[in-house]
């Protein structure tokens, strides 16, 4: 059948279409995004503005267009950290399921974990063993560790770019002692949870999803996306760590020349590097493989699942 997933995120709202079956991988057959950076439309006592919420359902409604017209069956909708965290979040939902039609369900970090380290562990396999899984969002850093499907441990944390960016590094470059202050903060928030991961023992193999991720190992010499989905990628933590004072340094504009960098997300990417290197540091990784399959696939295969047990 063919499935489609509808994915409010902090920085984008994405529609990915895919054809699958219970057993079977899914196929992408299309992809439908628009960058609405909901985690930045937020006024100063956390709600989604007016405005904000009418380009929320603008965007919601052309994503049900595009899903009629390639034939999507079945509608997967579901909203992350921005919308989770928002003071009004139940207008909001209230608001995109009467003018659209669409019902969104709220994930919780913990959930996102755990539905980005099935994605996972389902692209690298069983050999792969004990799996260490982080993905950098616009609005949450999710770190999942275990050897199973399930995750041992799974956790959200408020680290993600977009929203360290808005809320820690003004001008353009930032000035070094805000950058300074947002690395302090990334390291005290990502150092309480250590201890949690720990206790499991060391992983047999690190992992990491998400653009922010894709965006930096690019900007370290990884394949381009045009070399195809099973090339090798890693992130070295010596190459990261050589790059986050040359990212400080630049300007928006300066980033967006970088290889892999999209103009949309220049202006994130040094808070993710700097969260990204704060977690390798912190949990001892020297390197990590990037994983083609994040959260939305999670959501894709858990549907399969209960398709298929039915």
């Amino acid at each position: 059948m063919r499935l489609g997933v509808l994915d409010v995120g902090s920085n984008t709202v994405h529609l990915l279409v895919v054809d699958a079956h219970p057993g079977a991988r899914p196929l992408p057959a299309h992809s439908h995004k628009a960058e609405l950076r909901l985690a930045q439309l937020l006024d100063d006592d956390g709600a989604i503005h007016d405005h904000g919420i009418e380009q929320l359902v603008a965007v919601v409604q052309d994503a049900l267009q595009a899903a009629e017209d390639k034939g999507v069956e079945d509608l997967l909708p579901f909203a992350t950290s921005a919308v989770r965290e928002a003071v009004n979040a139940d207008e909001v939902l209230a608001r995109v399921e009467a003018e659209t039609g669409v019902r969104l369900q709220v994930l919780t970090g913990p959930e996102e974990a755990r539905l980005t380290f099935l994605a996972v562990r389902r692209w690298f396999g069983w050999s792969a063993g004990r799996l260490l899984v982080l993905d950098i969002g616009g609005g949450s850093l999710e770190i999942a560790y275990g050897i199973d499907e399930e995750p041992d441990a799974a956790v959200s944390l408020p680290l993600g770019a977009g929203r360290l960016t808005a809320g820690w590094l003004p001008g353009d470059p930032p000035d070094p002692e805000s950058v300074r202050a947002l690395r302090r903060h990334v390291r005290a928030e990502i150092a309480r949870t250590v201890g949690e991961f720990k206790r499991f023992g060391a992983p047999d193999h690190v992992v990491a999803t998400s653009k922010t991720f894709k965006q930096l190992a690019r900007i370290a010499g990884a394949a381009r996306t045009a070399e195809g989905l099973y090339v090798q990628r890693e992130l070295k933590r010596e190459s990261l760590e050589a790059w986050v004072p040359r990212l400080s340094g630049m300007t928006s504009d300066q980033r967006a020349d970088l290889p892999g960098v999209s103009e949309g997300r220049a202006a994130q990417i040094l808070a993710g590097a700097l969260v990204a290197e704060g977690a390798m540091d912190l949990f001892g990784v020297e390197k990590l493989e990037i994983c083609p399959w994040a959260l939305r696939e999670g959501v894709i295969l858990r549907r399969l699942d209960h398709m298929g047990s039915a």
